[in-house]
């Protein structure tokens, strides 16, 4: 028997609506369907007069990876099997990517269907640069841990966060640089849909009380402040023992530091 093959099937982060005819057709027609939860995904197949003609099972963060080798068994012996999560694509900070880890080590299909994603929306939707965005998925809960993410971030930082700890979060960054631009994206696609721009400051002020509702956070690329010589000295220190030798070492890290080659390169003699 030929083998099956796992689609990944995003579904609508909010508004039913939104979602592929592609994806519809699959979600009938796959032999079994895989659901973080069953009920939600009941909600979606209504909405569209879908009744799946195949099994439907639960697969969550709890029972993912036990659930992952018997779907691998299915698709192993033939069958198809859709893959989704209660809202966006899954993998992407819910669960799916140990299936997909699972199904292409064992050599198996696997196909991912385009369609609604909270980050993508947010990213286009808070209006900042969008050059380089990097998402992090939920932000550290430690300070220390979330200043130096906040600190470090070269482009875009996209992430999703709690309404309970917006305030906090906001309030960390306006301490870091109270000027940087920040869009909080609340609620994408559904009824009280709202995106607020302003500065750390501005929205750590205005979101003191926390909110609610699912909140995606678009922080700006930080400013590079002035170089740090001890930082640099101590970076081109690690190089030269990893084996670099010293004048590549000082050249490699004046580009990023801007601190001056010469400089370095006398101080690691």
């Amino acid at each position: 028997m030929a083998n099956g093959r796992l689609v990944v099937c995003p579904t609508p982060i909010g508004n039913l609506e939104d979602v592929t005819l592609r994806v519809l057709r699959v979600l009938g027609e796959a032999d079994v369907l895989a659901c973080e939860d069953t009920r939600h995904t009941r909600k979606l197949l209504d909405r569209h007069g879908i009744e799946p003609r195949g099994q439907v099972l639960s697969y969550h963060e709890h029972n993912e990876r036990k659930r992952a080798a018997e779907l691998v068994e299915k698709i192993q012996g033939g069958a198809v099997v859709a893959l989704v999560s209660d809202a966006g694509m899954p993998g992407v900070s819910d669960p799916g990517a140990v299936l997909v880890a699972a199904c292409r080590d064992a050599g198996l299909a696997v196909e991912v269907l385009p369609g609604p994603s909270a980050v993508v929306t947010a990213v286009v939707a808070a209006g900042l640069p969008t050059e380089t965005w990097c998402y992090v998925g939920f932000l550290p809960r430690k300070k220390a841990e979330l200043e130096r993410t906040l600190r470090e971030s070269t482009g875009t930082l996209v992430a999703f966060e709690s309404p309970r700890r917006l305030a906090s979060t906001l309030a960390v960054l306006a301490g870091i640089d109270s000027e940087r631009p920040v869009a909080v994206c609340r609620e994408l696609t559904k009824v009280h849909e709202e995106v607020v721009r302003g500065t750390a400051a501005e929205l750590a002020e205005r979101f003191a009380e926390g909110t609610r509702g699912e909140v995606v956070l678009v922080i700006a690329p930080a400013t590079a402040g002035e170089p740090d010589p001890a930082e640099a000295q101590a970076a081109v220190e690690r190089l030269i023992k990893a084996g670099a030798r010293r004048r590549v070492a000082a050249s490699v890290v004046s580009s990023m530091t801007g601190v001056r080659a010469n400089t370095l390169y006398r101080s690691a003699e």
